[in-house]
């Protein structure tokens, strides 16, 4: 069943840092929702619902429902999440209102399939992800979850890139159509490290 997202959001009549300090501390998150040519509105939302649906990663690549007073609900991506710098606790949200007709751009992440029985590592190899996202654009019924990088014919000193992944109809990669844009490696197979191959040899008899 695919993922679903609803944020309850009331109307923040007060701006400012000081107004905003007080809504986190009755558990209140403030928020903006801006775009598809109409002015921003600031928002509140209830921490307990946010840090809820923060939890699951879809919650970055799905078009979202905010329900407004007076029974409104908008559809909208989530475009920022601001944390606080030590404490990791989340302070601020930013929303975009979508069109049907209009493409937006969202990063997506990468999900990497067969990463054990892939070739280099059975070999011994190790895999370094040079990218857990990437942007993608299209309109927002073609919205994929996350996109899927194939790793099992993938052999010590391969790299998969970025333009050799495989999109859903409906989608481009942003960075394609920047120069060497196709070059970008996504993800690689590393031989053994010097340490690893040291305590197999040591290991023979």
């Amino acid at each position: 069943m695919e993922a679903s997202f609803e944020f309850d959001a009331e109307i923040r009549s007060e701006a400012g840092t000081r107004a905003a300090r007080r809504l986190r501390r009755a558990n209140k998150i403030p928020a903006v929702l801006y775009g598809g040519d109409q002015p921003a509105v600031n928002l509140v939302l209830a921490k307990n619902q946010v840090d809820k649906n923060l939890e699951q990663e879809a919650v970055f690549s799905h078009i979202l429902t905010l329900k407004l007073p007076g029974d409104q609900e908008v559809q909208a991506i989530l475009k920022e999440v601001q944390r606080h710098p030590s404490r990791e606790t989340v302070i601020h949200l930013d929303f975009q209102r979508i069109k049907a007709d209009e493409e937006i751009r969202v990063h997506v992440p990468l999900h990497f399939l067969h990463q054990e029985a892939c070739v280099g590592v059975r070999k011994g190899g190790i895999v370094v992800h040079n990218l857990n996202e990437v942007e993608v654009s299209c309109l927002p019924r073609y919205l994929p979850e996350y996109l899927a990088v194939d790793l099992t014919n993938l052999d010590i000193g391969q790299t998969i890139h970025l333009g050799e992944l495989v999109v859903p109809e409906g989608v481009t990669l942003v960075e394609l159509g920047h120069e060497g844009g196709a070059a970008i490696p996504v993800v690689t197979i590393q031989p053994p490290s010097v340490e690893a191959k040291t305590e197999v040899s040591g290991g023979e008899t």
